[in-house]
């Protein structure tokens, strides 16, 4: 009976957890486009499967990656940022044309999608590597936003708590993580958890949509 038990609570486990995989590959640092018209943003929302997913499908938004934001160690893994032992968040960057789809913009489904009240947390999600972020590019970013913050923070019932600080460095993550929820639609975290993320974003924002 205990090891049916056990296994029982592996299942669970790997069902509700984002950090579900096994395999690993070494990280990359992200090239930058070489389209000087595009800006990038970079948000950690939780798990990045869920992230780059919504933001590929914002109409301006020329490319999304999910990868590691908002720690110092060199060449951080899946394994390492999982362990809620580094300083890293699981982030996106998003590459966008500021002439189709603005910052506030795009904070403001970074707010609407995730809740931005729970201290490294995102729903089955837990530690630090979960945490709201916001890593600003330059000071207009950190200005709107700071403003947009103090804009919303009424319509919570609990404090914002989500970071605001310099974007520093974006490591890619593994390959096998690039468009996750497209290339495993049958995976059971993407199926139980994702997925509704996915499609609350549709509703909230049609007019966005590409």
């Amino acid at each position: 009976m205990l090891s049916i038990a056990v296994a029982t609570a592996v299942t669970i486990f790997a069902v509700i957890s984002c950090n579900g995989s096994a395999k690993r590959e070494p990280a990359p640092i992200l090239t930058q486009d070489d389209d000087s018209t595009l800006q990038h943003a970079t948000f950690a929302m939780g798990c990045f499967w869920h992230s780059e997913e919504i933001f590929l499908e914002i109409k301006g938004v020329k490319n999304a990656l999910p990868g590691y934001s908002g720690g110092t160690e060199a060449n951080p893994s899946y394994e390492m940022v999982g362990s809620g032992e580094t300083r890293y968040a699981e982030s996106v960057d998003v590459a966008f044309d500021p002439t189709q789809i603005s910052y506030k913009k795009l904070l403001e489904v970074f707010f609407a999608e995730h809740d931005p009240t729970t201290l490294n947390r995102q729903g089955p999600d837990e530690g630090p590597q979960y945490r709201s972020a916001i890593f600003y590019h330059n000071a207009e970013q950190k200005q709107e936003a700071e403003y947009y913050i103090r804009e919303i923070s009424d319509k919570y019932s609990s404090p914002i708590v989500t970071q605001v600080a310099p974007f520093t460095q974006f490591y890619r993550a593994e390959e096998y993580h690039l468009r996750y929820y497209r290339n495993h639609p049958d995976q059971s975290y993407i199926a139980g958890v994702t997925r509704p993320e996915v499609e609350k974003f549709r509703r909230d924002f049609p007019q966005l949509l590409q």
